[in-house]
């Protein structure tokens, strides 16, 4: 559930040009607007008494965290701190001060254990080794993509590897590599997410999702996993627009500076190099312009890019909401069910 709405914007903003200024919000009346999506969801549409967040360190959660105690009260609020042994190291920290900052209620659980036992690494290492065969858990890893504005030909993944003595190397990713990998690594996400489900039936809580627009648009979830969810608040805001709320909610410096990872991979990884393969603001702009109609040639001066580069970026948009249908869509029924209605 979330809004399928557009944010508000500043009142003084024009929509009739295109400017990074549209994107600015209006932040008290947004906050405002969530908070009574929130109580009216989780409350009464529901009837749960709060709601489960689990804390990443990142913007993302803990706005989703600052809007929820601000309109449920932060004895309503369970957070938890979720880290595997391929988190980055400032996750556990960063978590804490969130929920520390918040005042609320949290559990801390390592899901390595679990992960191990599910064999998601081993699962992992053994997909690398089809393409790296002196790979061993000694070695570090994250996969990479080659920019989207560079060219128009297909874009392939590649496998960043890091030995204990330093070396790195990149190899190209194969199909049966490169699904192995990404499966393997989508345990981190679902055994999370089973773990706010556990803590929400036992507390008779509600789960919030923390994607935010481009990652909710552009599929970067993993179904079942950080897919799930009760209430999605922030999947109608653009990046820019989240760590505009986070400054207006006076979160920690630490987590309002702290860049877009996937902190997924055992070497750090941001969003872009992964996934998007723009910066979050450049991707935000050429997005928003494609969602409100405005041409390539308008939205490249603000986006610092040419309109030819802008098109690739429409394209790429483009072929990851096909990609996403299937992550967005629910079960197939042979019959719809009627909940007893004639």
């Amino acid at each position: 559930m979330y809004f399928n709405q557009q944010p508000l914007i500043h009142p003084l903003m024009s929509p009739s040009y295109f400017s990074p200024n549209l994107l600015k919000l209006d932040c008290a009346q947004e906050a405002d607007r969530i908070g009574a999506m929130l109580r009216e969801a989780v409350l009464h549409r529901f009837k749960k008494k709060g709601l489960v967040i689990a804390f990443s360190g990142g913007v993302d959660s803990s706005v989703v965290g600052a809007l929820a105690v601000r309109a449920l009260g932060k004895e309503r609020v369970f957070g938890l701190l979720l880290p595997e042994r391929d988190s980055a190291s400032e996750t556990p920290g960063l978590s804490r001060l969130v929920v520390d900052h918040f005042g609320i209620q949290y559990a801390h659980e390592d899901i390595t254990p679990i992960l191990e036992a599910a064999g998601c690494y081993r699962r992992r290492d053994e997909a690398i080794r089809h393409v790296v065969p002196d790979y061993d858990s000694n070695c570090k890893c994250k996969m990479v993509l080659p920019p989207v504005v560079d060219s128009d030909q297909y874009r392939l993944f590649k496998l960043v590897v890091q030995y204990p003595d330093g070396r790195r190397t990149e190899t190209r990713l194969d199909l049966t590599a490169y699904l192995g990998i990404v499966a393997a690594s989508n345990f981190k996400q679902r055994t999370r997410k089973m773990l706010e489900y556990y803590h929400a039936d036992r507390l008779n809580y509600a789960v919030s999702g923390t994607p935010n627009r481009l990652e909710y648009d552009q599929g970067f979830f993993v179904k079942l996993g950080d897919g799930a969810a009760d209430v999605k608040p922030i999947a109608h805001l653009y990046k820019t627009q989240v760590y505009q709320m986070a400054a207006f909610l006076q979160l920690p410096e630490d987590i309002r500076n702290r860049l877009p990872t996937t902190d997924t991979y055992s070497l750090p990884q941001s969003q872009e190099e992964f996934y998007f393969s723009l910066p979050y603001d450049k991707m935000d702009l050429v997005l928003y312009g494609r969602n409100n109609q405005f041409t390539a040639a308008e939205i490249a001066p603000s986006a610092g890019l040419s309109a030819e580069q802008v098109e690739r970026v429409l394209r790429d948009i483009e072929g990851k909401r096909r990609a996403a249908r299937y992550l967005h869509s629910p079960p197939v029924l042979v019959e719809p069910e009627s909940h007893g209605q004639p």
